[in-house]
């Protein structure tokens, strides 16, 4: 799997910069540069792109406006040398906000999070169809609705399903029934718990509500699941 990325930026130090980054991770292929929007609006009508690394001040048009009047973009992450522009940019659903000078590091960590998106994503086409399972409870097999679980609870060997209509017990490993279900309607919180997206009720600190369950969030995925649960349907100012 490699993502196909172009560079959108005016200043050729920076894009070559990026470009040198691309070339040393095994994932990303670089399609091509552009130094402006319109030049972005042409490649993207003519040719599959999964990634856009987008500056943000250009002249003409900046990045933002382009986000502005250009749905239904591929992935983009935004390169800038103004913090002042990050939660807007955020607004646009960006992958991620890279400030000048980028390092490798910093870089790396966000092509990651477009590379485990565009997986979800693959994964959740795939799944897209599926809205029951069966599970095995001691002697007798059960129907789940997908719709209607709540979240599922890792426990030793087994795992507790908790669905709308009562509780289910199975021997199965989590990540099992994780890569059954759809990514982008479950999400992992824990290393033990994986809830319904759509049933969050609210967060606090470090923890979610269900149907008046308390589920512990992991301090390293608590920003994933703000970005997913909260992020998009959050109002703001």
């Amino acid at each position: 799997m490699k993502l196909r990325c172009v560079i959108v930026d005016d200043e050729p130090l920076a894009s070559e910069g990026l470009a040198k980054y691309v070339e040393v991770i095994d994932y990303l292929e670089l399609i091509t540069i552009a130094e402006n929007p319109l030049e972005l609006n042409k490649l993207i009508e003519n040719q599959p792109i999964d990634l856009i690394f987008l500056d943000i001040q250009m002249p003409h048009m900046t990045g933002l406006d382009f986000l502005k009047i250009k749905p239904n973009l591929p992935m983009v992450i935004l390169t800038t040398a103004y913090p002042n522009y990050a939660l807007e940019g955020f607004q646009f659903d960006a992958v991620d906000y890279l400030l000048k000078p980028i390092t490798f590091n910093r870089f790396f960590k966000a092509t990651n999070k477009a590379k485990d998106l565009y997986l979800l994503k693959n994964q959740a086409l795939k799944n897209s169809e599926s809205d029951y399972l069966f599970i095995k409870c001691e002697s007798k097999y059960e129907k789940i609705l997908v719709d209607e679980i709540l979240f599922v609870q890792a426990l030793q060997n087994y795992v507790i399903i908790h669905t709308l209509r009562g509780k289910f017990m199975t021997l199965l490993p989590l990540k099992t029934v994780e890569e059954y279900l759809n990514p982008s309607t479950f999400l992992r919180v824990h290393k033990s718990y994986l809830v319904a997206i759509s049933k969050v009720e609210s967060i606090e600190n470090n923890e979610l509500s269900i149907q008046n369950q308390f589920i512990p969030i992991s301090r390293n995925l608590r920003e994933r699941v703000l970005e997913v649960v909260v992020k998009s349907k959050l109002l703001t100012k």
